[in-house]
């Protein structure tokens, strides 16, 4: 139990230095008189006191004594009422003149009666006077007086007949006397030759009055209410002539000390008082030598407790700002209740509480730390001081879930995503409180957002361009926090395009045993590349392109090689084939060696569109018939001898095959070698079909120096390079 203590002045007690009353100046008595508290409020009051002069209660017969009757408060104003021997005197002065033995007392108006004194006129020869007023633990005068006194006298004083002191002064002083039934007398000799004598005194009791009345402890509010401050209070007094004198106080509970033990202070507070508080409460009042203590009667002090009311749960922060994983704090108090409070903390349909507290105090507080989401629910406290438990409003509190890492899933209708396809961006987080907003990034350029109102994942369709290749990630926002995904690598394959195949070298002296080099390349397709060589849809070979590009095959010449080439490309998405190419030998001559495009050799594949995907196995129909070519254009004036005479066929199928391409150079003038192509397909207004490309023809002339036996041409190509469309009479025929 924590007590403050608050010092003040004990009753009738000043703090000057302790000096007998005949030490101390009449001026300061009186003050001390006046100063001095008095008891009325106590609902005590304090005794009145009686002075002799001289100050004897015994004496000789026949001389006066003046009796002097005060209180506390100050000299006796007016009127006393004076007893003796218990009859009434009436009121008279406070002084008055007695010559009778008896008992003497008096009483004021402010004041209860005074303890009785016993003044004594004696008509012996020899008397033992004490010295009055004497208090309890004062020191005494006795003496020792004879009538006729003379200096021969030897004088002994005694304690109850037993020998205190033999000398020849008449007095001796008892230190620190108590209230005891101790008698004492003197005794006086002479030693004369003649005649000895010896006389003794009557027997005296000292009358010591009591130095302080027992004290009496008050308790305000006599009834404490649990948690309020209790002041003690150790009531006594002190007479006016011993009010220099210190006295110390101590508090007791049953048997136990209260802090801070002895003081100086007559008051004790207690800052707060419970229930278990209550009990027996005591003190003691004690001199500062201790040669007199003195203890109170024993008062029961009983703790009022006030129940619980008014139990009200606080959640912070709020229900609806809880994250998941911050920490939330459960807030119970009470409008009213005393005493230690017992608080606990539930959650609906958790047979356990969460926490209890024992508290002296209106309020306590439960932290969980790292809310998560299967905390979510109704939550109460209750409050009890041994009342009965009442319990608070329930409040629902539901965490919100920051989204999680999103999942991104790219779903494609094949196993490579080709252009042109259909892509679904699928984006997922697995837990966040809803709604959350997904944004879809290609390499951190946002494509576009949707949300999840209630939760789950969302979608984005895309339509792959070539430009879609890279990586892809999504994000998950649901206002408390954003998260990526990891990134996901997509490849957007592009088909390939019809291959081209050309011919190295391209020059009129290509003889059987020659070394030709078969050139295949498509103008766009996604690596790596297959390409398949064929010769009458017989394969010569295939060559793999792994970054893309073109492909070669070379090819030793025989007779044999005459015929139809072609070519074929594969990126695991379906066989391209190129038109085909007719290749004529006639024998070694350089002339009749040289190759030729001849319409009526040329030979068609057996399928149009893209082959098989598998190039291992060519696909084979049945031979198409074959028209007879139909000139496109022509040299004009052919008798100019540095003109190259060249004609350019084309050639239409019965079933719908591709064009294939034939060149016949006659051998006029210089050699000259001619290349030609076919971009698109050229066919009849009837055969045309939608959305085709028209039929453009490209001849490039190469004119052969003399000079050159090699056969490279020195004028610039694009001199002897002409584009001519398909003119449609042309194509009629």
């Amino acid at each position: 139990m924590n007590l403050r203590r608050e010092r003040s002045l004990a009753s009738g007690k000043m703090g000057f230095p302790c000096h007998r009353p005949d030490q101390v100046p009449v001026l300061l008595w009186l003050l001390l008189l006046i100063l001095a508290p008095g008891r009325e409020q106590s609902g005590t009051l304090p005794k009145a006191f009686l002075l002799l002069e001289p100050p004897w209660s015994r004496t000789f017969k026949g001389e006066i004594v003046n009796l002097t009757c005060k209180d506390d408060h100050s000299w006796a104003q007016g009127y006393v009422s004076w007893y003796y021997n218990k009859i009434s005197l009436g009121s008279r002065p406070g002084t008055i003149q007695i010559d009778k033995s008896g008992y003497y007392s008096c009483k004021t108006p402010r004041s209860s009666f005074s303890d009785p004194v016993r003044v004594e006129f004696l008509s012996d020869w020899l008397i033992l006077q004490a010295s009055h007023p004497v208090f309890e633990g004062d020191d005494v005068t006795l003496r020792c007086l004879a009538k006729k006194e003379k200096k021969t006298y030897e004088k002994t004083f005694y304690k109850n007949k037993k020998k205190m002191r033999h000398h020849s002064q008449s007095e001796v002083t008892i230190h620190s006397v108590s209230r005891d039934n101790n008698e004492y007398h003197c005794t006086v000799s002479s030693e004369y030759f003649w005649s000895p004598w010896k006389e003794t005194s009557k027997a005296l009791k000292i009358q010591v009055q009591e130095l302080f009345p027992q004290p009496v402890l008050r308790a305000r509010p006599s009834q404490p209410i649990e948690g309020n401050p209790v002041n003690l209070k150790c009531e006594t007094w002190l007479p006016p002539p011993r009010s220099y004198i210190w006295l110390r106080f101590c508090f007791f509970r049953e048997d136990k000390v209260l802090e801070p033990g002895w003081s100086n202070s007559s008051e004790l507070q207690i800052p707060t008082m419970w229930s278990e508080d209550s009990g027996s409460y005591w003190c003691q009042a004690k001199t500062a030598t201790s040669s007199i203590i003195k203890e109170s009667l024993r008062s029961q002090i009983h703790v009022q407790r006030i129940p619980v009311s008014d139990v009200n749960l606080e959640i912070q922060p709020p229900g609806d700002q809880l994250i998941e994983g911050g920490d939330m704090v459960l807030i119970c108090s009470v409008a009213k209740g005393t005493g230690t409070i017992a608080f606990s903390w539930h959650r609906e349909g958790t047979e356990r509480s969460l926490g209890r507290k024992m508290v002296r105090a209106l309020s306590a507080e439960l932290r969980i730390a790292a809310v998560r989401e299967q905390d979510a629910g109704r939550y109460y406290c209750s409050a009890d001081n041994i009342q009965g438990p009442i319990l608070s409003k329930r409040i629902r509190v539901t965490p919100k879930i920051p989204a999680s890492h999103p999942i991104l899933t790219v779903k494609t209708p094949r196993a490579l995503a080709v252009v042109g396809d259909m892509v679904e961006l699928r984006c997922e987080a697995q837990r966040g409180s809803p709604p959350i907003l997904y944004r879809y990034y290609h390499e951190d350029v946002i494509l576009g957002t949707n949300s999840a109102p209630s939760g789950g994942g969302a979608s984005f369709n895309l339509s792959l361009t070539a430009e879609h290749s890279g990586n892809y990630a999504c994000e998950a926002d649901n206002s408390l926090r954003a998260q990526r995904s990891e990134a996901v690598m997509l490849s957007v394959t592009v088909p390939v395009s019809r291959p081209v195949l050309t011919f190295n070298p391209a020059r009129p002296q290509v003889v059987v045993g020659d070394l030709l080099e078969l050139r295949c390349e498509v103008q766009r397709g996604s690596p790596p590349i297959l390409y398949w060589f064929y010769h009458e849809d017989v394969i010569l070979g295939n060559t793999s392109a792994p970054s893309g590009g073109g492909a070669s095959f070379n090819l030793s010449l025989t007779t044999e090689h005459s015929g139809n080439y072609s070519c074929g490309a594969d990126n695991g998405l379906g066989v391209q084939r190129s038109y085909m190419v007719t290749l004529n030998f006639t024998g070694r001559l350089p002339a009749t060696g040289t190759p030729s495009y001849s319409p009526k050799e040329h030979q068609e594949p057996s399928w149009s569109g893209p082959c098989s995907t598998d190039p291992h196995t060519p696909p084979h129909s049945e031979p198409p018939a074959v028209m007879e070519p139909q000139p496109v254009y022509s040299n004009v004036n052919p008798g100019d001898d540095n003109l190259v005479y060249s004609q350019i066929w084309s050639s239409q199928q019965t079933k719908g095959n591709p064009d294939t391409v034939s060149s016949t150079i006659p051998l006029r003038g210089p050699a000259y070698h001619t290349q030609a192509w076919i971009h698109g397909l050229a066919r009849s207004p009837r055969t045309h079909r939608r959305n085709e490309e028209p039929a453009v023809i490209y001849s490039e002339l190469k004119k052969a120096q003399p000079e050159d036996t090699a056969g490279q041409a020195h004028e610039d190509p694009a001199e002897n390079y002409e584009n001519l469309p398909c003119a449609p009479s042309a194509l009629d025929h």
